[in-house]
């Protein structure tokens, strides 16, 4: 039987890509397949009429964590089509070897997510952590997402932010047998701008613009967000990777 490899805090600060992830067909079935569902669905009943969001703030309502996270609004549908969810997971399974090269401790993902931003709107500077308790498996490693526009036409690039300030980490440290490095630290709760030592914590911004298709792989404990679009919309769907 093959070891599970521990969990270093490298992967969690980790950024990579994989270019091609979706072929031109696919990310024109993609969107098709958006649009269809969409238009029947009714894009209120993801956007502006949403109360519910995937994102959490501890002692906040849903909310209030949307105001943090997504202050301008967006489109968020966490049920995707079916159709969208067999050609995302074919196309994971396909790179998923290139993807565990750098992440060894990734076991799965979370089912995909679908993502939409319209002029104005982009999601402020973040990181997701782990978990609310990081010795509690599943353990999140990193996120994935995978862009259908082109951002250089639209604006609303994806960044992450690096720092070299202890504000970030908690005191706390991995016991042994945990299934972690002995190297391994774990961010602070509200590690977002919901917290005034994060909007003065000072920080570097590393923005790119992937071609469409493009998976963008990031740590669960890198700082990331998206800059506001400029015109159009952008779409995109996100996946969590995890260590069970």
């Amino acid at each position: 039987m093959r070891r599970r490899p521990v969990i270093h805090i490298a992967e969690t600060l980790s950024i990579r890509t994989v270019e091609g992830f979706l072929k031109p067909d696919e990310i024109e079935q993609l969107n098709l397949v958006m649009d269809d569902t969409l238009s029947s669905l009714g894009r209120d009943r993801y956007g502006t009429a949403r109360r519910t969001t995937i994102h959490e703030i501890p002692g906040h309502s849903a909310a209030e964590a949307q105001g943090v996270y997504e202050p301008a609004g967006r489109i968020e549908m966490t049920d995707i089509p079916s159709e969208a969810t067999v050609l995302l997971d074919q196309a994971l399974k396909l790179h998923m070897a290139v993807i565990t090269r750098t992440l060894p401790s990734v076991t799965g993902h979370r089912p995909w997510i679908y993502l939409e931003y319209g002029p104005g709107q982009y999601v402020t500077p973040h990181a997701d952590g782990i978990a609310p308790d990081p010795l509690i498996r599943p353990r999140q490693i990193a996120a994935a997402t995978v862009t259908l526009t082109d951002i250089h036409d639209t604006g609303g690039a994806f960044y992450v932010e690096t720092t070299g300030s202890d504000a970030v980490w908690t005191a706390d440290e991995a016991p042994v047998g945990s299934g972690y490095a002995q190297e391994m630290r774990f961010a602070h709760e509200g590690t977002d701008m919901s917290s005034p030592w994060f909007r003065t914590m000072p920080r570097t911004r590393w923005s790119v613009a992937p071609a469409p298709g493009t998976l963008v792989v990031f740590g669960s404990q890198l700082v990331h967000g998206t800059e506001p679009v400029r015109a159009g919309r952008v779409r995109k769907f996100l996946t969590l990777f995890v260590s069970e």
